[in-house]
């Protein structure tokens, strides 16, 4: 075959393809008519925009004019800078990609990671640069490359179009809203077969709320069904460290309750509502959540797939749109910290999500009433750990005459102790009469045997409040006290302060007078030991409680033996 022959082939296929490709048109699709089933979903709409009649609640969706289907755009992303946050939007489903809070790192970037270096700055004085570990801002969006992005809205009722990788075009290159205090939007649009669906974020630079209005136009001649489902989406990461004392996973407040689901229980789909005030995924210290306009009307289903991603599915209220009309859709978001006092602000129940009571319920109030003193005595000494110290100095000025009481009644308890065992040895085959006795003898010596234990019960309820106090308050995550305790949320990195704890509450036990049985005695000489294994792990903040209300005690033993031997 020669040269000329090749080049007649080749330009006779290349004729060819051109012509399939610009000449012949695709044939057109049919228009699906809507199903019995849309019908009678129509005509039992629970929510009517515009008065609609019955004829046209089953007319189907017009065709139309058949169009060559075109490739979708790449995605873009726009960037939102406020003082407090950086936002990554992408066209891709109108949808978040990242947000960074700039206020909260991953982690705490003054902890001093060798203590040697610091034990010789202390001791000659000289200044020591702590080791950076990493300071990069808190991520609040957790995906992997396959996964839709948080925010995608579709409406499963109306068209399977709408999906969370629909590219929408977009009104606005980046916004720096840096010093700024004045609100501005971003809106995102896109066509989808006579329907046109606008999302607008409307940005507040002041805090960590963002308005989110969907706008669903009708421009076909027929009523259409709206139920618009607006999903969180969250890759839990199975290789991350868990948290035992925290949860993470979907929140929800519910009928004025606050349910939540630890990811790893989510197994099957768990649908809850109506009555919906807020919905969205929580982590320990940080919350995305979406606020629905009409929590009544609202529901929301939780669900994890094989692929460990979470999805939170805020689903509304089914509506009808009338021909050429439109319907809103008004939602609120929060994405930020658990800062008591700024969701206290919102007065949408959104510090319900702060997790205050989970050690024991019904303490909520003491853990965030004393939440609020230190946050006061903060704004005096500027260090939280002075705060607690100086708290714990009140809390025992305030018990101190029931110590007395109690160090007292231990010390009558202690001389009576020969006569107690001479009654045990004259009625030791009777001890019903043995206990008629001991009553007796107390009551003529007016002494109380329960006494001794009521400053202990009084300060539980104080203990577990500050326990969940210093667990959960983001006041307090990488807040320093002084020299290697750079966290007071965290447990000791050394565990100096558990082990000086439990060597007080041993010489504050030595110290306490003897009241009972000598086995007793011994048994109590060994929970020092057990206190200090329970505390290594506890927070730095709620050792130095303990540790500094132990070296109170003693002091007020001292005293009060002192004056006793007067």
């Amino acid at each position: 075959m020669d040269k000329r022959t090749i080049l007649a082939v080749v330009l006779s296929l290349a004729v060819l393809l051109i012509y399939q490709l610009f000449f012949i048109k695709p044939p057109a699709q049919k228009q699906q008519a809507t199903t019995a089933q849309e019908s009678k979903q129509i005509s039992k709409d629970i929510s009517v925009k515009a008065p609609v009649t019955t004829a046209m609640a089953t007319m189907s969706r017009p065709a139309v004019q058949p169009a060559i289907v075109k490739k979708e755009a790449s995605p873009k992303d726009i960037k939102v800078e406020t003082d407090n946050y950086t936002a990554i939007f992408s066209t891709k489903g109108a949808a978040l990609k990242s947000f960074k809070l700039k206020k909260y790192q991953q982690e705490c970037s003054k902890c001093v990671s060798d203590i040697y270096p610091a034990i010789k700055s202390f001791i000659t004085g000289t200044k020591q640069s702590p080791k950076e570990k990493s300071n990069e801002p808190i991520e609040l969006v957790a995906i992997n490359e396959s996964s839709p992005y948080p925010l995608a809205i579709t409406f499963p009722q109306l068209t399977s179009e709408i999906t969370t990788d629909s590219i929408y075009d977009v009104d606005a290159t980046n916004l720096d809203m840096k010093s700024s205090k004045e609100k501005n939007s971003l809106v995102f649009s896109r066509n989808f077969d006579g329907l046109k669906i606008e999302k607008i974020f409307t940005f507040n630079p002041d805090n960590y709320s963002i308005g989110l209005d969907v706008k669903v136009s009708n421009f076909t001649n027929s009523p259409i069904i709206e139920i618009p489902h607006l999903n969180w989406y969250e890759y839990a990461d199975p290789k991350k460290e868990k948290d035992n004392y925290s949860n993470e996973g979907p929140v929800a407040y519910v009928s004025k309750s606050v349910k939540r689901k630890k990811v790893s229980d989510i197994s099957t789909d768990l649908s809850l509502g109506p009555d919906v005030s807020w919905g969205g995924f929580e982590k320990k210290y940080f919350m995305a959540v979406v606020i629905p306009q009409d929590p009544s009307l609202t529901t929301i289903n939780m669900s994890k797939d094989k692929n460990n991603m979470v999805s939170v599915e805020i689903r509304g209220a089914k509506s009808i749109i009338p021909p050429n009309q439109s319907d809103s859709l008004k939602y609120s978001l929060f994405i930020g910290p658990k800062d008591y006092t700024l969701l206290k602000k919102l007065g949408i129940s959104l510090e319900e999500a702060i997790e205050f009571d989970s050690f024991i319920p019904g303490l909520k109030w003491l853990s965030i009433g004393l939440l609020i003193f230190i946050k006061f005595l903060y704004q005096f000494v500027g260090n939280y750990g002075i705060a607690i110290v100086i708290l714990t100095i009140l809390i025992k000025l305030i018990f101190w005459p029931l110590g007395t009481i109690s160090y007292k009644s231990m010390k009558e308890m202690q001389k009576l102790q020969p006569k107690l065992m001479e009654l045990k040895e004259k009625y030791k085959n009777d001890q019903a009469k043995i206990g008629q006795e001991t009553m007796a003898l107390y009551r003529a010596h007016k002494v109380n045997p329960l006494s001794g234990c009521l400053p202990m019960l009084i300060q539980i309820p104080v203990f577990i409040g500050l326990y969940n106090t210093l667990l959960y308050a983001i006041e307090l995550r990488h807040s320093p006290f002084f020299w290697w305790i750079q966290d007071l949320s965290a447990k000791d990195p050394y565990y100096i302060t558990p082990i000086v704890m439990g060597a007080t509450q041993f010489i504050q036990q030595k110290m306490t007078p003897a009241t009972g049985d000598p086995m007793m005695a011994k048994m109590m000489l060994i929970m020092p030991i057990v206190f200090t294994f329970i505390f290594l792990n506890f927070p730095a903040g709620l050792v130095i409680y303990w540790l500094i209300n132990n070296v109170l005690s003693i002091g007020q033993q001292i005293y009060i033996n002192k004056k006793f031997a007067d």
